[in-house]
């Protein structure tokens, strides 16, 4: 009989043990002190493409999977551990610092990272997206906590706002943000104003190697940037599939007429059409052509940049080009 009596007290006193960790663990979901006294790590959730993450609350080894998310991250004063880059270069994009890209490893091609070399660096956190990787979302959570966007491109606002929560930066964010309102406020004025923002039709055409030449529609990355601006765009643009490009051959490439057009290339130009086509009589009759408005620019930036330190180098860009 003593001897049951003790075995159920040393029971009882496990579960309490176990109900005070528990306790302690939940604490520790919200960065207070509770969490740190009781040695717990301390996480908190994130609510994601792929449902609710639980993350670190200040992670140290970030491996980001996309341009975006390398872009948040360095916006935010956070140095990644590992990152892709795309399938035409073989480095992370020039408009970034060098002294901030010069130390992150490598882990394969945007949409195809090699999951071995992502492991070996022991990340406590992945950004990437749905869109990019969810095909090897168990893949990458078994590495580390996985936070994924639904998409790129259009909704980089509110994946830098997502970004941001995975990485404990909100208060940073919201400096980011308002610098850029300044920036766009600042650029709007520098160029005459919102009236004659609205009064310039913008189109922007890129062409892309293996595919037919773009007339990019506004729901995309540069589609939302010209939007804050306040920049008129032509009629084409709403034909653009799901808004966010009208597809041409270079024999329609009047349609991409406009008061001034930005164009850049992916890939080799020759083979992108961007050299025959842009010599040709379609392209040189275009108005924005004869007025001299039409502006090449950097696609990695403009198209692949997609964050907000792209898009305040876009602004000054823009703002020179148009007020050149």
């Amino acid at each position: 009989m003593a001897t049951s009596l003790r075995r159920r007290g040393l029971v009882l006193g496990a579960l309490s043990l176990a109900g005070a960790l528990t306790l302690s663990a939940c604490g520790s979901s919200d960065s207070g002190d509770k969490g740190s006294r009781s040695g717990a790590a301390k996480t908190h959730t994130v609510k994601t493409a792929m449902g609710d993450v639980e993350v670190p609350v200040n992670p140290k080894r970030v491996v980001v999977l996309d341009t975006g998310e390398l872009d948040s991250a360095l916006t935010l004063g956070v140095q990644p551990v590992g990152g892709t880059h795309s399938a035409s270069e073989d480095s992370f994009p020039s408009y970034l610092p060098a002294s901030r890209t010069k130390n992150i490893k490598q882990v394969g091609e945007i949409a195809n990272p090699n999951l071995e070399t992502v492991a070996s660096l022991k990340p406590d956190l992945i950004l990437t997206s749905k869109v990019r990787d969810g095909e090897r979302y168990e893949q990458l959570r078994a590495i580390a906590p996985t936070v994924m966007t639904e998409s790129t491109g259009s909704a980089w606002k509110e994946n830098f706002q997502l970004h941001a929560e995975a990485l404990g930066k909100q208060a940073e964010a919201k400096k980011v943000v308002a610098d850029y309102d300044a920036h766009v406020a600042k650029v709007t004025e520098a160029i005459g104003g919102k009236e004659k923002a609205a009064a310039t039709e913008v189109n922007f055409v890129r062409f892309v190697e293996g595919a037919d030449i773009r007339i990019y529609g506004k729901q995309n990355y540069i589609g939302s940037i010209l939007a804050d601006l306040g920049m008129g765009r032509p009629a084409i643009t709403d034909k653009a599939k799901d808004g966010f490009s009208y597809d041409v051959s270079p024999e329609k490439i009047d349609l991409a007429d406009a008061d001034v057009v930005f164009t850049s290339t992916y890939g080799d130009p020759a083979k992108a059409g961007a050299t025959k086509t842009m010599n040709g009589g379609l392209w040189k009759g275009l108005k924005a052509s004869k007025d001299g408005k039409v502006f090449k620019v950097d696609d990695r930036l403009w198209i692949a940049g997609i964050g907000y330190t792209a898009a305040d180098k876009i602004l000054d860009e823009f703002q020179a080009k148009m007020t050149g």
